[in-house]
């Protein structure tokens, strides 16, 4: 007698190559395939973006903590920090010359003050500004001027991540003041531009307070900035760089800003100048 089902497939047999399984199922398991791999794409993308804008900010402000206090034992050992010498006129104020300034890749020597960005924003600046210096903090341009002299302090931070120290720098308006301080003085600067009229573009020097440009514009921190690499400083001024966008490093973010009166002595002014008090 022959059997009603097929000879070669008896019941709960797997099907072989002469009997594929149905379309249906291949879908289906195409699908469920792709769709357990674009979640891993996606579990994978979640965990770096929480890494590089919150774990990379924790590290960043431990780093800073330790530089904060690495730079404070530093100048409080300091032979520089001591009353100035009386002047020869009574009358007149008396004459601060800062020290100079010696410091290797990677170390801090100064403290960013920006009240604009908030009144206790201290960032630690080290010496250097690649990225294994501004993964600490705002690292230095080596070869630009340094606090005070002629020519000009540039000074690069990260936007996001990293402790995103230049974060808000967009919010700086023409005659913000820029205080750096360093183991004996105070240096007050303030943003170029029109502070009357909020143009950033209105200075006499022609050089404008903010200015968005290509990362190869290496001009912006000229010893003038916009200014030939090796042309004579005509001024004392001060850049920051950070990326623009933000979460893009398509283009940069600059802010110029110029030495505004004589240093101040932090022997004489520990709390620091009225800029930064307010």
């Amino acid at each position: 007698m022959t059997s009603a089902l097929d000879p070669g497939v008896s019941r709960g047999a797997t099907p072989d190559a002469d009997n594929p399984p149905p379309r249906r199922d291949l879908g289906r398991t195409f699908v469920r395939g792709t769709g357990q791999t674009l979640l891993t794409i996606g579990l994978v993308a979640l965990l770096f973006v929480v890494y590089q804008l919150w774990v990379t900010d924790l590290l960043a402000a431990r780093a800073q903590d330790q530089l904060s206090e690495e730079v404070q034992d530093r100048w409080a050992g300091s032979p520089t920090v001591t009353s100035p010498s009386a002047p020869a006129d009574p009358a007149a104020p008396a004459p601060h010359t800062p020290a100079t300034i010696d410091v290797g890749v990677g170390d801090p020597f100064a403290i960013l003050h920006i009240p604009r960005l908030g009144e206790d924003y201290a960032r630690v600046v080290v010496e250097g500004a690649s990225e294994v210096q501004l993964e600490q903090g705002p690292g230095h341009y080596i070869g630009t001027a340094m606090p005070g002299e002629q020519g000009n302090f540039a000074v690069a931070g990260h936007r996001v991540g990293r402790g995103s120290p230049f974060l808000h720098l967009d919010r700086m308006l023409p005659g913000d003041p820029i205080v750096v301080e360093t183991a004996d003085s105070w240096f007050v600067y303030r943003v170029l531009g029109d502070p009357a009229t909020g143009s950033f573009g209105g200075d006499p020097t022609g050089i404008p307070g903010r200015e968005i440009v290509r990362p190869s514009q290496v001009s912006v921190i000229a010893p003038t900035p916009g200014g030939p690499d090796g042309g004579s400083p005509t001024d004392a001024f001060l850049t920051l760089t950070t990326c623009h966008p933000k979460y893009s490093a398509e283009q940069r973010l600059i802010i110029h800003a110029r030495l505004d009166g004589a240093p101040v002595s932090k022997a004489t002014a520990p709390d620091g100048p009225p800029a930064l008090l307010g």
